[in-house]
């Protein structure tokens, strides 16, 4: 009797661990089901040193196998369909999609096409959308904190803290380096 009570708050303290690694640290992978590249410049823009997103914990994996969040872009093609099932089923559980752009939201420009299915939630259940063509970082970045203040609630005054600190808030107007550059801001 005593050995099962031992046993059952070791397997709550373990998950309470896992949770909390999996709020203070996601991995993401990112998987291209057929955009322009226009979403994907911007999501590797967050990891640059101007906006740098590790500051959040979070780290882009190249193994499905040990990311957590799957980040998504452009609309599923018929090619992609199935590399992108596959991508979701070889992630441990609890995982986590996020569709980064119009065209993984809802096909975007592309939809009607012979050979677009749809967004990734025609494929895959999605967690979080991300909208725009192509969505700043500022947006990629406000979106991967709302997923991660959603798995983590009693930690959304230091995301907002931190967002506010990396000049992420959707509040603010965006930085438009080329009015910069010209002098017309």
């Amino acid at each position: 009797m005593m050995i099962q009570g031992s046993t059952h708050n070791l397997r709550q303290l373990l998950q309470r661990l896992r949770n909390w690694a999996l709020a203070n640290s996601p991995w993401l992978v990112h998987y291209n089901s057929g955009s322009c590249n226009g979403c994907d410049i911007e999501i590797l823009a967050t990891l640059t040193p101007r906006y740098d997103l590790e500051r959040l914990g979070i780290k882009l994996q190249g193994s499905p196998r040990h990311a957590d969040v799957l980040v998504c872009t452009g609309p599923v093609t018929r090619q992609s369909r199935e590399r992108l099932i596959r991508i979701y089923e070889q992630m441990p559980e609890p995982k986590f999609v996020v569709a980064v752009g119009t065209c993984s939201i809802s096909g975007g420009a592309f939809r009607g096409c012979y050979n677009i299915l749809g967004g990734v939630d025609a494929v895959i259940p999605v967690d979080a959308y991300i909208p725009g063509c192509p969505p700043r970082p500022e947006a990629v970045i406000h979106g991967v904190a709302a997923l991660l203040k959603q798995l983590q609630p009693q930690r959304a005054a230091e995301i907002d803290y931190l967002l506010a600190d990396m000049g992420a808030t959707p509040e603010e107007e965006p930085f438009d380096e080329r009015a910069e550059l010209s002098g017309t801001r």
